[in-house]
């Protein structure tokens, strides 16, 4: 499996991308950071986004992007423009049919360093480690990046097992509709 995995931001867009299957060594195949400078208008921002965001799938041609689910800070300004950056990175895999995983940020923890409360040094020293690097990538937008789709790789068989099992659960409450021509009911008189 190939992840391309996005930590959406509109100054600093993480990039990375890994190959591999739960339980095997996994393999970087690049990282990255897409920069826009933070004194350009929001639409030429966001179009800086989206390009570069394409170059890399051109690139690498993913399988999957795992792309980290915005969540609420206090400051509003922040989140409206990680929220736009994560905007354009779903809208880049969807208009080209890649699934779109999205991941909190506890979750990319939990599954690269064992605790959903770690901070962004650990993040880097373990995905130093699992991806077999001499030095974490920087900044650490790159990391959270490669933790993304570390994240998504680990998780996506569960995932889908889980969907399957709920999608057969369904299936069996679910009533069926008998396909049987209807007979003509005639009317007997009194």
């Amino acid at each position: 499996m190939r992840v391309l995995g996005v930590d959406p931001g509109l100054t600093r867009c993480g990039v990375g991308v890994v190959e591999g299957v739960a339980g095997r060594p996994l393999t970087m195949l690049g990282v990255g950071v897409v920069r826009t400078p933070a004194d350009a208008e929001l639409g030429h921002r966001l179009v800086a986004i989206e390009r570069g965001i394409e170059e890399w799938l051109d690139e690498h041609r993913p399988e999957f992007v795992a792309v980290e689910r915005v969540f609420s800070q206090h400051n509003v300004r922040t989140v409206m423009g990680t929220a736009q950056a994560s905007a354009v990175a779903m809208l880049c895999a969807s208009r080209r049919g890649i699934p779109v995983a999205l991941h909190t940020p506890s979750e990319v923890k939990a599954a690269v360093t064992g605790s959903g409360r770690a901070d962004k040094a650990q993040v880097g020293a373990m995905v130093t480690r699992l991806l077999r690097l001499d030095a974490p990538p920087k900044p650490a937008d790159a990391a959270d990046a490669l933790a993304l789709a570390i994240c998504h790789i680990w998780r996506a068989p569960a995932v889908n097992r889980l969907q399957q099992a709920h999608a057969a659960a369904a299936a069996a409450r679910t009533p069926r509709v008998s396909r049987t021509p209807a007979v003509p009911v005639r009317k007997v008189p009194r």
